[in-house]
């Protein structure tokens, strides 16, 4: 009987970590987290909410602590198929909706896990279990996690699930609940059932306003140097930093720092890391996500698209794309990019590296070149079909890679020792 209940346990975990995978060859699926007081005193962090629930005091909405109702629907309206490349972000209502209305316009499919959802991981019954999504978006919580949740979004990103955490400054206590959101994720980081300091990141209990050009020199970093754009600048509006501890992440990466430190693991302001077969990614502020619009109860600011000159909106969908994109970053692990849909695997390499096409492309350029900028070899493929794979023999450097086809380019860093 205790062998039969292991091999169920072994099942269940495969068929989750096979619905994400398989999530990954489809839709990317995210999901912006509202049960956690997201709406509470002047925040208004969620993409859309019933606006004919405002000021309703019946019906089950969300009671915020300076006494508004909404209710943010788990399928935002009007519905996503309407949005184009010129669709604005008022097409939602939500503070958040300028990020979700991104996303959509990137092809992505956005939610909400409203107030009374539940956050779960392998429920069945659930059906907005985490294993439904690629990316989790928690905005400033204001509402402590229960054991069971933090074991459950542990247990995602340790599977391949992919979460962004982003906190507010110490004292930003929205409902007077006693937890404001840098205690709440040290909490969540250091107490959980899976493993404490999973991440290497600790959110520390500051307050402070800046905007900063210290960010990360380095040039093949995707979420400074992205697919939106290269960041710049970033600008705290009462906010935190974090501490980082690769002793207990060795993947752990800060990218923006406070003004006037030395770039390293203090005074953080953006950082990410992989844990298990996922990505976390952690911001200091809430503010660069607000869009200004929304619930016109709130007082609200457009930190997404004016504060630090528009930076905040490529950081953010920066950092969306690469959590939400089946490979590493090129500063962090495997070279694997849907922006051109080739993995190329082992990285680190040992003289030989593979290039394997995760579907059939055609007129494919592929060019490397060593650090210096030279180009040391390249590859004219008229049709690479998906699976196939290959092979280059390199000596022992740092390589960026330039892939283009008629589908997908994009570029990724690949080490051979």
């Amino acid at each position: 009987m205790k062998n039969s209940n292991i091999a169920k346990v072994a099942l269940v975990t495969l068929a989750l970590v096979f619905s994400i995978q398989k999530g990954n060859a489809q839709t990317v699926k995210i999901l912006f987290d509202a049960t956690k007081g997201e709406m509470a005193g002047n925040a208004d962090w969620v993409i859309d909410y019933d606006q004919t629930n405002l000021g309703v005091g019946s019906g089950g909405a969300y009671l915020t602590s300076s006494g508004h109702q909404s209710n943010p629907q788990r399928i935002p309206t009007p519905a996503q198929s309407g949005i184009t490349a010129s669709t604005a972000e008022t097409y939602w209502s939500g503070g958040l909706s300028s990020w979700g209305v991104d996303c959509a316009k990137k092809g992505y499919t956005v939610e909400t896990l409203p107030w009374n959802g539940q956050i779960t991981y392998g429920s069945t019954s659930n059906p907005q279990d985490l294993s439904n999504y690629r990316v989790y978006i928690v905005d400033e919580p204001n509402i402590q996690f229960t054991a069971a949740e933090k074991t459950a979004i542990m247990q995602y990103v340790q599977h391949g699930g992919r979460l962004f955490m982003i906190s507010d400054h110490n004292g930003s206590d929205r409902n007077g609940d006693g937890w404001d959101s840098p205690a709440i994720w040290n909490d969540f980081i250091t107490t959980n059932s899976v493993q404490p300091y999973p991440f290497g990141i600790h959110f520390d209990l500051a307050d402070f306003s800046e905007t900063t050009t210290n960010i990360s020199a380095s040039a093949t970093d995707s979420i400074i140097h992205g697919p939106m754009g290269t960041v710049t600048k970033a600008q705290w509006s009462g906010g935190t930093t974090m501490t980082l501890n690769p002793a207990q992440n060795s993947t752990v990466k800060g990218v923006v720092f406070q003004t006037g430190v030395t770039p390293g693991n203090n005074n953080v302001m953006v950082a990410y890391c992989h844990y298990g077969s996922g990505k976390v990614a952690a911001i200091g502020d809430s503010s660069p996500t607000d869009d200004g619009t929304g619930n016109p109860t709130c007082t609200l600011y457009n930190g997404y698209w004016s504060d630090a000159s528009g930076n905040h909106r490529l950081l953010l969908m920066n950092i969306t794309i690469w959590l939400a994109t089946l490979g590493s970053t090129t500063e962090l692990g495997a070279v694997a990019n849907e922006n051109y849909n080739i993995t190329v695997f082992p990285n680190p390499a040992n003289s030989t590296a593979y290039f394997k096409a995760n579907n059939t492309l055609t007129d494919v350029q592929i060019d490397i070149f060593n650090v210096t900028g030279s180009k040391v070899c390249s590859k004219t493929i008229e049709q690479l079909n998906e699976g196939a794979t290959e092979t280059f023999n390199l000596s022992s450097g740092l390589y960026i890679i330039k892939v283009s086809s008629d589908q997908y380019s994009g570029t990724s860093k690949l080490s051979v020792y």
